[in-house]
């Protein structure tokens, strides 16, 4: 076991988000979450995550935390910055010290090297997808959590995002993907917030 959410239960104000959240989560698994919009699956991620604290319960992690990788729905970039200079600096964040061919690799990976000196204000919606991406890569996570990762990517992208999803699985790491597409099925476990309740059913 990597994660255990223990009995959460989440309020925005007056408005319950969901409750009695306790599920064991374990590595080299992918876990599907879905639900509707306004469910909370977002901010059952960033509890995960630990972005935000639930207002009762609380996860208990065998990772550290600068292992778990979250990407969430938006990009969080910098953007009068490169692409190379944006990797430089999360790399410091995570007390990495990356030479410039080691950047250069990550941005080949999602299909960036050829643009690691372009502002990212000027990069389109899937281009910075994509480095996002090269971001939470950096620090190798054991724990990925992926809010909508597809968004923006080409479908040429998108099949590539489930082979490294796939790759991530066999590496024993573990996966929380947030996703409405329909043709991936190498998830192990579907979570689906219902009712205000989580639902979890092997795949």
């Amino acid at each position: 076991m990597l994660l255990e959410l223990n009995n959460i239960t989440h309020f925005f104000g007056e408005r319950l988000i969901f409750k009695n959240v306790s599920l064991e989560l374990f590595p080299g698994k992918i876990y599907m979450l879905r639900g509707a919009n306004g469910s909370g699956k977002s901010t059952l991620l960033k509890i995960i995550a630990g972005i935000l604290k639930p207002t009762e319960g609380k996860v208990i992690s065998s990772t550290p935390k600068y292992k778990v990788g979250y990407l969430a729905h938006q990009p969080f970039l910098y953007s009068y910055l490169t692409a190379e200079e944006n990797l430089d600096f999360f790399a410091t964040i995570y007390g990495l010290k990356l030479s410039k061919q080691a950047l250069l690799t990550y941005l080949e990976e999602v299909g960036l090297k050829f643009f690691a000196r372009e502002k990212v204000k000027n990069f389109s919606r899937g281009m910075k997808q994509r480095l996002n991406l090269a971001r939470l890569f950096l620090c190798k996570p054991e724990v990925i959590l992926l809010d909508e990762p597809e968004t923006g990517l080409d479908k040429e992208f998108q099949a590539k995002l489930r082979e490294k999803i796939t790759f991530f699985k066999k590496e024993g790491k573990l996966v929380i993907w947030i996703s409405h597409l329909e043709n991936f099925s190498a998830y192990d476990f579907e979570l689906s917030i219902e009712n205000k309740e989580l639902k979890i059913k092997e795949h």
